[in-house]
């Protein structure tokens, strides 16, 4: 089934804010001694930072896992806020809401900032690769070990928090699982995102890094201070990628400003004035160098980089022997119920990677909301998509 949702009326005139409010590592920690990474490597005493809402019942079977995208938080509350409390979608009187924060951010997981215990310095650029199933793996293992949960209703998220959501659905990431067990997650809510990371979105991703390469103070990684000019640069690329055209026009336009921050008319002299887009991407370049760290951003870009749900699942083997897997086999492996939601003007994240999710998912349905925000619409557009989790919520147990 596919549903369109019109909420154009939604976007405000001023809807171009950063996406995120205030932002710390606040939150509880779960400690484990070993984490097996997909990339061969250990990380001893790996540190999940998280925060929860509402409480388990007798049962250990209520828990809904919020994933957050990029560089998000697990403070759920301040960027999908208008979703939580009594009576609202994610209802703290009825369910147990986790939040984490991901593996290789800054804000309370272990990640590049974190302390080496090899070394007893800063991890920096000598942080291992790490996959979004090594994120998850280690969620599920708090999830199990720390909350106690037997059974989780439901996992939603977008963007990269939609890709999490994904590989949720799968067992063979969870070191506790048992083979006959019932998978471990019920139903799941992936937004804004595919069954693989695209090769333009791997391009998009590869530029921002770039930027980073090319400031003088990045020094491989082993830099002292943050680089400001190529952190601030590669969040101005990301800024582009998350909004649609029409945004942009409709809040800047050709408009310019001077010194005071004033419009001025495109005319004589003023034709040396920033135009007000430009002084809006300095802005949130600026303030993102204020709340995030360089090595955390590489290594969350590349996180991003291995979503491929079809990665080593499956019955396809190569020349050698050695199983490859296929995205359409590791999609039709899935028996849980899958809602699907897209923005129609997300350029990054197109519809067409939603209808595709949607169409290899057994059990599945989609909805595409109608507004100009673009790839931010997971984030912004909440009036409209607080109704589709309610109703699967209620629909599915």
């Amino acid at each position: 089934m596919e549903e369109w949702v019109d909420c154009s009326v939604v976007s405000e005139d001023d809807a171009l804010q950063d996406e995120y409010g205030h932002m710390d590592d606040s939150g509880l920690t779960f400690t484990t001694k070993e984490l097996q990474l997909d990339c061969g490597e250990t990380l001893v005493d790996a540190q999940l930072r998280y925060r929860s809402w509402g409480t388990l019942n007798e049962k250990k079977d209520n828990a809904i896992v919020v994933c957050h995208a990029l560089t998000g938080n697990a403070a759920l509350d301040d960027w999908w806020g208008s979703f939580l409390g009594d009576g609202l979608p994610f209802d703290t009187s009825k369910y147990f809401i986790v939040c984490s924060n991901l593996l290789g951010s800054c804000y309370g997981t272990t990640g590049p900032t974190s302390i080496n215990p090899a070394t007893g310095e800063k991890y920096g650029p000598d942080f291992p690769l790490v996959t979004v199933r090594d994120a998850v793996r280690l969620q599920k293992l708090m999830l199990r070990e720390q909350e106690g949960v037997k059974s989780v209703k439901c996992v939603i998220g977008g963007s990269l928090g939609g890709m999490q959501t994904l590989e949720w659905l799968f067992d063979d990431n969870d070191p506790l699982h048992q083979e006959g067990d019932a998978p471990y997650v019920r139903s799941a809510i992936p937004m804004a995102c595919g069954l693989y990371h695209h090769t333009w979105q791997i391009a998009t991703s590869e530029l921002q890094r770039q930027a980073l390469y090319a400031d003088p103070n990045f020094l491989n990684g082993n830099y002292e201070k943050q680089p400001a000019t190529g952190l601030s640069l590669a969040r101005q690329i990301a800024m582009v990628s998350y909004r649609s055209h029409q945004a942009y026009d409709d809040k800047f336009g050709r408009r310019r400003v001077n010194e005071a921050g004033d419009e001025v008319e495109e005319v004589g002299e003023s034709l040396d004035a920033p135009f007000s887009v430009e002084k809006y991407l300095t802005y949130q370049g600026e303030k993102f160098i204020s709340r995030f760290d360089a090595n955390s951003f590489l290594t969350l870009t590349r996180l991003m980089d291995t979503h491929n749900i079809g990665r080593d699942r499956g019955n396809t083997t190569d020349a050698d022997g050695n199983v490859r897997g296929s995205v359409a086999e590791a999609a039709n492996s899935l028996v849980q119920p899958v809602h699907v939601v897209g923005i129609d003007s997300d350029a990054l994240y197109p519809i067409s990677e939603q209808e595709d999710l949607a169409k290899a998912l057994p059990f599945s349905e989609l909805s595409i909301i109608r507004n100009n925000d673009g790839h931010d619409g997971f984030l912004l557009a909440q009036d409209a998509i607080a109704p589709i989790i309610r109703a699967f919520l209620e629909e599915h147990d």
